[in-house]
């Protein structure tokens, strides 16, 4: 079935804040690739000193795309059309066949950093600088953790509709068939963060026993969620919009690690086939749903509506409401 346009469901811009557009280990020291992110074709390169670069694709010269063919020069991006270089600001730094260099030469240049094993990269339309910072997230990396155990899914619906899901405990009785809806204990924001803390039961065979899943947003595009109780495993995921149809979600599991390793790994491939379960669950209904911009909403409801105010300061660029 083909997903109705996205036009038609919703008219949100593109969200800003901190995203990731790869791991670490996707472009090695001295490689360049092409990326799609944001609606803009984009090239990520790394500097032979392992420094990672993200830019707009297109050379201001004569528009050659400089993640198909171009190549690292020490610490420079060198265009395979015509030999410009460009480092890592931007800045044009030489013309091979020239003794000046072009100021209006430049490429728009984004801040990336790499942090708790991502490369996150920070996108505003207006090109503003970053508002906030993603924390060092201190189990990543420690010995008493697994390595991540990943998943990656690209959904045609916009960042706020899958975000949304978090603040919904109802669909998770309906949808993917849990025997209980989650008890929300409180939602609270703080400019950029929010946190939603919550108990969930769980029957096993000695009976039924009470976890938790709390979550931890920073922006529209990182969020933290820990699972505790029967074991303690946290999901980083990472939401980074491809163009206005489609978006990338990143799933990262880690768990804390048992003295056998086979059962760390049992633990971890079975989270991983859950969410992998949950998120085919979900996919039909974000790709077919429309917003609703005053929603008839129960009174057990979760705070769907003080979720969207947070969410609105990451548009920049005015917009009306589909529907409204």
């Amino acid at each position: 079935m083909t997903a109705p346009a996205l036009d038609r469901r919703f008219s949100f811009p593109i969200p800003f804040g901190w995203f990731q557009v790869a791991f670490p280990d996707d472009v090695a020291p001295g490689e360049v690739t092409a990326l799609t992110y944001w609606d803009r074709e984009l090239v990520l390169w790394r500097d032979e000193a392992g420094g990672f670069h993200l830019q707009d694709a297109y050379c201001p010269h004569l528009g050659a795309h400089l993640g198909v063919g171009g190549t690292v020069q020490g610490g420079e991006l060198q265009c395979p059309f015509h030999g410009w270089k460009y480092d890592g600001t931007g800045a044009c730094t030489n013309i091979p066949y020239s003794d000046r260099t072009n100021k209006k030469a430049r490429l728009r240049t984004y801040p990336t950093v790499v942090r708790n094993g991502f490369v996150l990269a920070w996108y505003h339309p207006h090109d503003e600088p970053p508002g906030w910072e993603i924390p060092v997230i201190p189990e990543i990396g420690d010995d008493a953790w697994s390595d991540f155990y990943t998943s990656s899914y690209i959904i045609h619906t916009v960042p706020q509709e899958m975000s949304e899901n978090g603040v919904d405990p109802a669909h998770f009785q309906y949808v993917h068939g849990t025997e209980t809806v989650a008890e929300m204990e409180s939602y609270d924001t703080d400019g950029p963060c929010s946190v939603m803390l919550s108990k969930q039961s769980y029957v096993t065979p000695r009976g039924t026993t009470w976890g938790r899943i709390d979550v931890y947003n920073h922006g529209p595009g990182f969020a933290k969620v820990w699972f505790s109780g029967i074991v303690d495993a946290i999901n980083i995921a990472t939401t980074t919009p491809i163009d206005r149809d489609k978006t990338q979600v990143r799933f990262n599991f880690i768990v804390r690690k048992f003295d056998d390793a086979k059962l760390t790994s049992t633990v971890a491939d079975a989270f991983v086939k859950e969410i992998n379960k949950q998120v085919n669950e979900d996919r039909p209904i974000w790709e077919h749903k429309t917003f609703v911009p005053t929603p008839a909403l129960a009174d057990t409801d979760g705070p769907i509506m003080q979720f969207r105010k947070w969410y609105s300061q990451f548009y920049a660029e005015p917009y009306e409401v589909a529907g409204s």
